[in-house]
């Protein structure tokens, strides 16, 4: 891939409880190019936000535990860093956007606080130079008359402005990858669509890949260049987004699609796939999704079928792509 910024290459995390040992992620692998926004796509509980998590290293050990794999950012190995360069690349090379603004943000701090701390820390500005970046940064991401925000606590402000400081405080340091976990799920339907659009202006402007954590197709479809759709811990389909969209070859994928409402009145209950994700401390034998797949066959129940290229630029994790149908 030309000008690849971000590799992961066989991630590995697994939850270590009372229980036994649950993989949340199994053998994620993609790369994203610079300008690129990738979707990964999946139900609750498919490991989308905790390879996010494992990427910027910041899950909780214990309970969790990254036991394989590569994370490269350009020719930088990730998981081979200290805690202290991996705090130095946090928000300067790599940063997140978290899906609850309101938790993320420090309710005792006013907004020109949080960003003259970081700001002063990490970029050593001054007092004067920290509150006009901060002011500017607000103003490039849209809130209006910035000067009166600077006061504010988080608790003053609105979901859709909270969320827009998040996105500043998130570029602030200027990263090449910006990974972004549900970052519209607590807004309202207007908002979304506000902030989505901001974001890819965002991209458009700096240049800066993004990962798009998602349980929406559509939004992916409209903001992401490529999908990955993870189930159990692992990418079932890679592609480009609107050729996924147009014909998936994987049937988890497929039924996914079914499930999106349109516009055309219907009659009858959306198709929702049958069944529930699977107990990933007693993961079934072969391919994950087959105690819900209508094309399962004993090869499916015995066989783990790997992430393998079915066209040009298309991977699937099934053995029978050219049967599926959305």
């Amino acid at each position: 891939m030309a000008d690849t910024v971000l590799t992961i290459e066989d991630l590995q995390v697994e939850f270590r409880t009372e229980d036994g040992v649950i993989k949340a992620v199994d053998g994620v692998s993609y790369q994203l190019a610079k300008g690129e926004v990738l979707a990964v796509l999946g139900e609750s509980g498919s490991g989308k936000t905790v390879h996010a998590r494992a990427i910027m290293r910041i899950l909780e050990t214990p309970p969790a535990f990254i036991t394989g794999g590569v994370v490269r950012l350009r020719d930088l190995e990730l998981l081979d860093l200290s805690e202290a360069d991996m705090r130095e690349v946090r928000g300067s090379q790599i940063a997140m956007l978290f899906q609850d603004p309101h938790t993320a943000l420090d309710p005792v701090f006013t907004v020109e606080k949080q960003f003259t701390e970081l700001l002063q820390q990490r970029q050593k500005l001054s007092g004067r130079e920290a509150k006009a970046r901060t002011l500017a940064l607000l103003e490039q991401v849209g809130i209006p008359d910035p000067g009166k925000r600077l006061k504010a606590y988080p608790h003053q402000l609105s979901g859709g402005t909270a969320q827009r400081v998040m996105v500043a405080m998130a570029i602030a340091l200027e990263p090449e990858v910006l990974l972004a976990d549900e970052p519209t799920s607590s807004l309202d339907v207007t908002v979304q669509a506000q902030v989505l659009g901001l974001l890819a202006s965002l991209v458009a402007e700096t240049q800066m890949a993004m990962v798009l954590i998602t349980h929406n197709l559509s939004v992916a479809v409209g903001l992401a260049q490529r999908i990955a759709v993870m189930y159990a811990g692992r990418v079932v389909e890679l592609g480009p987004a609107r050729d996924v969209f147009a014909g998936p070859k994987h049937p988890y994928t497929a039924g996914l699609l079914r499930s999106i409402p349109g516009i055309q009145v219907r009659e009858e209950r959306l198709p929702g796939i049958e069944g529930v994700p699977p107990d990933l401390l007693s993961r079934p034998a072969g391919c994950a999704f087959h105690p819900r797949c209508p094309l399962a066959d004993d090869r499916c129940r015995s066989e783990m079928p790997p992430l393998a290229e079915v066209l040009p630029l298309r991977s699937s994790a099934c053995f029978h792509p050219e049967k599926v149908a959305r």
